[in-house]
C-alpha cells in the first residue's frame, strides 16, 4: 500500500487556495467592489462602523447591505446568534481580516 503524505497534500491545498483567493480579489476590484480599510470599536470591542478606501464611512448595518449587495469586498455575511453578521472573508490573506485593520 502506498503511503501518503499527508502534509504535502494539504500544503498542495493551500498554496491552490492562495492562487484561488488572488484571482478572486482580481475579480471584485474589476467588478468595483470596494474594501474596508479600517474599522471602528465600540467599548466592549465590537465592531460597529466601517471606513472604505473611498473613505466612505458605514454604520454596521449599512455594510451588511452593502456586502449582501456585493458592494464591498473580502467580506461575507452569515447567519449567526439569530441575526446576520458581518464577517471576514475566510480567503487565506490575513491581512484584509477586519480584525487585523487598523481603527478610524
Amino acid at each position: 500500500m502506498n503511503e501518503k503524505n499527508f502534509e504535502q497534500i494539504y500544503e498542495e491545498y493551500k498554496q491552490q487556495g492562495k492562487v484561488q483567493a488572488k484571482l478572486e480579489m482580481a475579480e471584485e476590484l474589476t467588478a468595483g467592489a470596494e474594501h474596508i480599510i479600517a474599522v471602528r470599536r465600540n467599548s466592549d470591542d465590537d465592531l460597529i462602523a466601517f471606513k472604505t478606501e473611498s473613505g466612505r464611512e458605514l454604520d454596521y448595518v449599512t455594510a451588511l447591505e452593502e456586502a449582501k449587495a456585493g458592494k464591498i469586498a473580502h467580506v461575507d455575511v452569515i447567519h449567526r446568534y439569530g441575526r446576520d453578521v458581518l464577517r471576514s472573508e475566510p480567503d487565506g490573506v490575513k491581512e484584509n481580516n477586519l480584525g487585523e485593520l487598523p481603527s478610524f
